[in-house]
């Protein structure tokens, strides 16, 4: 959520709009550290699952989660530290980059690479450019 849907805790404009036309074709997990406390709020009209990671070792409660889900069928996004480990397990990994940055390390363990959460979602809703991207 910080830093991949949302931008200094609010969720960036169209991420709604698109997380709920995604919704109704594959079943949508946040994970978040939640740094500003924002995550639930700003998701409440989002039909998706929050979840409000506790404790530390966030990097391996994602990883775990991803892989409870099967990790196989998952499209994972993120764009901190804590994010790596998920996007390397899951089937598609998405690193984004907002206004809050990417760290080195989820480029290097993420399948793609996009500029904003809203292209990176697009990818989802037209398939299409994904396969363009990932195909050999």
């Amino acid at each position: 959520f910080t830093g991949t849907l949302s931008f200094n805790g609010k969720l960036i404009p169209g991420v709604m709009e698109r997380l709920n036309k995604i919704a109704d074709f594959l079943n949508i997990h946040v994970l978040t550290s939640d740094t500003f406390g924002t995550a639930v709020s700003e998701l409440k009209d989002v039909r998706c699952i929050a979840y409000v990671l506790e404790g530390e070792y966030h990097d391996i409660q994602k990883e775990e989660y991803a892989q409870k889900l099967g990790a196989n069928s998952v499209v994972a996004f993120g764009n901190g530290n804590n994010d790596r480990k998920m996007l390397r397990v899951a089937r598609i990994g998405v690193a984004v980059t907002e206004g809050e940055g990417c760290a080195v390390d989820i480029l290097m363990a993420a399948t793609v690479h996009v500029k904003s959460i809203n292209d990176g979602l697009e990818l989802l809703l037209h398939p299409k450019r994904l396969k363009a991207t990932l195909r050999y």
